[in-house]
């Protein structure tokens, strides 16, 4: 399988501040790959690194095996790029620069193809072309640019926070627009915090951290790495007696639970078959769980400050995010 975006060893310094810090990168083809991580975690500078935009400081980086900052050109010829702050031409409609960012793609916007997808993706994204830049929303903002990427065929997707300002509902029309990209063999690299879209969206996940990714692989990989909370209907607390493997055993509101490392879940399945319990539970461990395993200390942390009222101690922890 071709690797269409790597990088090995990649830093980014902005004087003293080093927003990236050894980052080791592969996205395959035909992947959708989440970059997973908060705000001034290293993924809108990894991005812009990528997309030719910003220079590194060390280490390689490669896009469909050329360098961006020397290739920007021929990358982006393959490439379509949705940021998470859009900006739009104010005196230009919706339409004539959702046209624009296609003809920049080599779109031949009087094409009876291009122009039958461009009108299925206004209708899909409940987009009026008609207003002028300055009038729209910022959701609206937001679908000029997801509608340009989209419209026009691409190889790689790089998606920045894509769906920040949408509501809940255009969120499903996005989700929709990605699995059928997915379907026709393109990449996608989609950064987002929002976990639940990561979970649904995406083949395999990476987690950044201070500007190097702490974690990488597919759901299922990572899953094994904590834990799976079990729980069944019990009276009493006994119920939770000589189960082996068992952590964190509570009853609470009718039901006895636990948690067992995810690989030994099929240890403990006959144990609670043997008891015939009743109203079995199991519930895999979470994205949001995963991602608080690296980043639940520093929320730990600004939250025991904020209480303490200790505002200095807050920033700090909000500081260090932000290296």
């Amino acid at each position: 399988m071709n690797t269409i975006i790597r990088t090995d060893g990649l830093t980014k310094h902005y004087g003293r501040v080093h927003a990236l810090d050894g980052l080791d990168l592969s996205v395959d083809e035909g992947q959708v790959h989440g970059f997973l991580g908060p705000n001034g975690a290293g993924k809108s500078t990894t991005i812009r690194i990528l997309l030719g935009l910003a220079r590194k400081t060390g280490g390689t980086a490669t896009v469909f095996g050329q360098e961006p900052w020397g290739h920007a050109v021929s990358i982006h010829r393959r490439v379509a790029y949705v940021p998470g702050d859009v900006s739009v031409w104010p005196n230009l409609s919706g339409g004539e620069s959702i046209d624009f960012l296609a003809r920049l793609r080599g779109a031949k916007t009087k094409d009876p193809a291009y122009r039958a997808e461009r009108e299925r993706l206004m209708t899909a994204f409940q987009f009026d072309p008609r207003k002028k830049g300055r009038a729209y929303s910022k959701g609206n903002r937001q679908k000029v640019a997801l509608i340009a990427a989209f419209a026009v065929p691409a190889d790689l997707y790089i998606l920045d926070e894509p769906t920040s300002g949408l509501d809940p509902l255009m969120e499903v029309v996005f989700r929709d627009e990605i699995q059928r990209i997915r379907a026709t063999g393109a990449t996608v690299l989609l950064s987002s915090h929002i976990l639940s879209e990561v979970e649904l969206l995406c083949d395999r996940v990476s987690i950044i951290r201070a500007g190097r990714i702490v974690e990488e692989g597919t759901l299922a990989e990572l899953r094994h790495l904590t834990r799976t909370e079990v729980s069944f209907e019990a009276t009493s607390p006994e119920a939770l007696a000589g189960i082996a493997q068992a952590h964190d055993g509570s009853l609470e509101e009718g039901r006895a639970r636990f948690t067992v490392d995810s690989d030994a879940i099929a240890s403990v399945l006959p144990v609670l078959a043997e008891r015939n319990v009743s109203g079995l539970r199991i519930e895999p461990p979470s994205l949001e769980e995963l991602f608080l395993r690296h980043y639940g200390d520093d929320l730990t942390a600004l939250r025991a400050a904020e209480e303490a009222g200790d505002t200095r101690a807050a920033r700090r922890t909000l500081a260090k995010e932000s290296r």
